[in-house]
């Protein structure tokens, strides 16, 4: 294998794109942080509930926290779990983790005692910040972990005090959103809450701190849906590299709006790498008003926080682009500033797309990426008025090869593993040399797990994940291939397929379908999929749900699905 390629990419790269980005002054994301926080100080940085938090409090309130964290015994390495929604307070903790020298630890909030007990654990996690709302939750596993210190936020802590305990009052006690909960302070564990632990060290300095790009940053846990979850370990130099990569993509794009302040749609979780990445961290770095949407599953929430709004950046996953895009009052906002709606996560079907056009004027962008690699590996063009169906060329300084399960380069239009090299690539997975080594190539390139193929372009198109492949009857069936073909019936609103035993193929395709036409049936599906599937790749069963389960960030679960169908089986 060689370790230089072609980059057939370049040639198509939007003007104005270099292929390589410097980073000689890169430097850490500390650096990047009070950079950006100083740089813009005087603009307003986040949008949540109605009230705005500017730059400037963001950096102080930081400050402040770092002092409270130094004081709780977080030093350069010491592990941080951060265990919320999107609250400004969570770019307030990220920032002072990471100017104490810590390690972020991001949980998902939503996790079950189980899940979050192993993060803990695995990480080694000795601080947690949380919303009270999960305080619970940590309550029934704090004392098979390492945590000793815990600070509790409320929903209302950075609001105006007036403000922030009315919300306060209607979350306790009104939605009954906050469990009844009592941690433990055995073995020199502490509980402190967030105003007067910020009021306790406001004004004051923090301990200098020596932080490197070589330092780790984050450990951000793979989703799980493979298996146990993994700690992508990701340094400075990464998330920052990225910042930069993503910075050079998109600069072209905003380069008419000149010293204009853009403003970003902040619906997907902070503590997922595709929202941390593009909206936190180039969020700061290029002075961008964030609207924080605390729950993105609350449509009639979140269209409320965007009326009124003009706002030009849209990061979303495919089910949310969806759900918006028929939603009616959705469809009443003004999206005349809208310019780049980047779709990541999962694939972006093209029906969504085409709808998603339709409603708001601005054409998907799909991109490429993984916890793993910082997030974003590819992009399409921002000038492209049209959804390609592709995830779109590898980003600058960035190194993309389709392999097959022997190492080996595979000629344009061969599916095979995609593969990635570049400095936005993690160091390897925490404490599991084992696991890194069955993904890192001697050269340098991560294997993705996912299937694909590259046109002579250079343009990159996802076939499926290697392990939600069905094989019927020796040939390889892809769900996502079923399910862009059956979205595109105008009585469908979401499908999912997988693959279920079958004693003649071996294994059949099995699809579930939520109709957004009720009078919908299984003979009109199934005659659609004729008419457009080879015959081995046409569902066999086909069974109507109401919804289709997801993850935290909208990622439909196909094992889950193909689980249940499994243990229900004669």
């Amino acid at each position: 294998m060689s370790t230089a390629l072609p980059r057939p990419w370049l040639a198509h790269y939007p003007p104005g794109v270099p292929a390589e980005i410097d980073l000689s002054d890169a430097g850490t994301l500390v650096d990047l942080l009070d950079d950006g926080l100083r740089r813009h100080a005087a603009r307003p940085a986040a949008v949540f509930l109605g009230e705005s938090s500017g730059f400037a409090h963001l950096d102080r309130e930081a400050e402040a926290l770092t002092v409270w964290l130094q004081r709780h015994g977080v030093v350069p390495g010491t592990r941080v779990a951060l265990m919320m929604p999107n609250l400004p307070q969570y770019m307030v903790a990220i920032t002072a983790v990471l100017r104490a020298g810590g390690i972020v630890v991001n949980v998902n909030p939503l996790y079950t005692p189980r899940e979050l007990e192993h993060q803990l654990r695995d990480a080694g996690a000795e601080v947690i910040v949380l919303l009270e709302n999960f305080a619970a939750t940590l309550q029934q596993v704090i004392e098979r972990t390492a945590v000793r210190h815990v600070l509790l936020t409320s929903t209302g802590d950075m609001l105006p005090a007036w403000k922030g305990r009315l919300i306060d009052f209607a979350v306790r006690h009104v939605r009954k959103m906050v469990p009844a909960f009592e941690l433990p302070l055995e073995d020199g564990r502490s509980v402190s809450r967030w105003r007067p632990a910020l009021r306790s060290a406001r004004g004051q300095h923090r301990s200098p701190v020596q932080v490197r790009p070589d330092d780790i940053a984050f450990l951000q846990y793979t989703g799980g849906t493979t298996g146990v979850s993994k700690g992508a370990v990701l340094l400075h130099r990464h998330v920052v590299a990225n910042v930069r990569q993503c910075e050079a993509w998109f600069s072209p794009q905003f380069r008419s709006f000149g010293a204009q302040q853009l403003t970003g749609v902040c619906a997907l979780p902070l503590y997922h790498i595709f929202a941390l990445t593009l909206s936190f961290f180039f969020g700061v770095r290029m002075g961008v008003r964030l609207i924080l949407i605390p729950n993105p599953r609350d449509l009639k929430a979140l269209v409320g926080a965007l009326r009124g709004q003009r706002f030009h950046m849209f990061p979303a996953v495919n089910t949310l682009f969806n759900a918006l895009a028929h939603d009616p009052a959705f469809a009443r906002l003004d999206f005349s500033a809208l310019v780049v709606s980047n779709g990541g996560g999962m694939a972006v079907q093209q029906a969504t797309a085409e709808k998603w056009l339709q409603v708001t004027g601005c054409p998907v962008a799909e991109g490429y990426g993984l916890s793993e690699t910082s997030p974003v590996a590819t992009a399409n063009r921002l000038d492209l008025k049209t959804f390609t169906g592709t995830i779109g060329l590898p980003v600058p300084s960035t190194d993309i090869t389709i392999r097959d399960d022997d190492g080996r380069d595979l000629p344009f239009g061969q599916a095979g593993e995609i593969c990635i090299r570049g400095p936005q690539v993690m160091a390897g997975y925490w404490q599991r040399p084992d696991e890194t080594a069955k993904v890192m190539s001697a050269d340098g390139f991560f294997r993705s797990g996912d299937i694909g193929v590259m046109s002579p372009d250079g343009q990159v198109r996802i076939v499926d994940r290697k392990k939600d492949m069905i094989l019927v009857s020796g040939f390889n069936v892809y769900p996502t291939e079923i399910e862009q073909v059956v979205s595109q019936h105008p009585g469908v609103l979401e499908c999912a397929a997988f693959g279920v035993p079958d004693a003649h193929s071996g294994e059949a395709v099995r699809l579930c379908v939520v109709r957004s036409d009720p009078a919908l049936s299984e003979t009109e599906i199934a005659e659609h999929c004729r008419r457009h599937l080879t015959a081995y790749k046409c569902p066999r069963q086909i069974e109507f749900r109401d919804e289709l389960p997801k993850s935290n960030v909208g990622k439909i679960l196909r094992r889950e699905l193909r689980d249940s169908a499994r243990s229900t089986a004669p």
